[in-house]
């Protein structure tokens, strides 16, 4: 029997943006495999290099939150996760695209938020986050329990609310070790979108309280949609897949047959 002639490149980013242009350089090249080993922010940018090809995405974990392997159930531990994703198939999924104020748009994985974690990813210290991980995003989140939150409005289904905090979701898997979007899975061709009123931190402590016991969805002031776009304006901050993506306006929407990902037989 013939042995197939397998040929490897690795590939290191040096800074912001070169993960993008890698993917594109290695489909350019003829790849028949991406892997990449990074955090949710480097796989967001190799996403933005692949959307719309047909060469597979492999995913190995190796950042601060790892929400997607952690949603696939790959986990954060590199050699399980190696393990893992040798028992995977290739699944077409959609992705989602945001668009911001500037007209400008960028394709993500996971999920957008609006509002309050986006506010924190803005203020997330970088060498506490180098050294101490997903620590830091609790520091940056304490800081705001004094401060009064900016309210924006969400347009969906004909329908205006007034928020202080949004989740765009694809995964139901949050910050590595939450779920919020229970409803989510990146097989479906649709956001789980969750809505949160109010502006006062205490209102929002007890919505965390809601996240920790797996109840958030079900409590006043919290609206759940499954929907293919929505849109937002007023004031507020914006994050893609953990990284900051600046004020709104901005719309987010769902591109189907997007991504092939290698995924696990076992996920749902």
């Amino acid at each position: 029997m013939e042995q197939a002639n397998l040929k490897a490149q690795v590939l290191a980013t040096s800074g912001a943006g070169d993960a993008t242009e890698l993917a594109r350089q290695a489909i350019a090249e003829g790849s028949d495999l991406i892997l990449v080993l990074g955090g949710d922010g480097t796989i967001n940018e190799v996403v933005n290099g692949m959307a719309g090809s047909s060469v597979p995405l492999g995913v190995i974990p190796g950042g601060t939150a790892n929400v997607l392997a952690m949603e696939l159930g790959l986990g954060s531990n590199l050699e399980k996760a190696l393990t893992r994703l040798s028992h995977t198939q290739e699944r077409r999924i959609a992705l989602g695209r945001f668009h911001d104020a500037r007209g400008e748009s960028r394709y993500f994985l996971n999920m957008g938020g609006v509002g309050l974690d986006a506010k924190v990813v803005s203020e997330v210290n970088q060498s506490l986050k180098r050294s101490t991980g997903k620590f830091s995003y609790w520091v940056a989140g304490l800081s705001q329990i004094t401060s009064t939150f900016e309210q924006f409005d969400a347009c969906c289904n004909g329908k205006r609310y007034r928020c202080g905090f949004a989740l765009v979701s694809r995964v139901r898997n949050y910050g590595g070790d939450l779920e919020i979007a229970r409803g989510a899975s990146l097989l479906n061709d649709e956001f789980e979108v969750v809505l949160f009123e109010g502006s006062h931190p205490l209102r929002y402590a007890g919505y965390l309280v809601g996240v920790l016991v797996k109840q958030v969805q079900s409590m006043p002031g919290v609206h759940t949609f499954r929907v293919p776009r929505i849109e937002f304006s007023g004031a507020g901050h914006l994050q893609v897949d953990g990284e900051y993506a600046g004020r709104l306006p901005a719309r987010f929407e769902v591109v189907p047959d997007a991504l092939t990902l290698l995924v696990p037989n076992s996920y749902r």
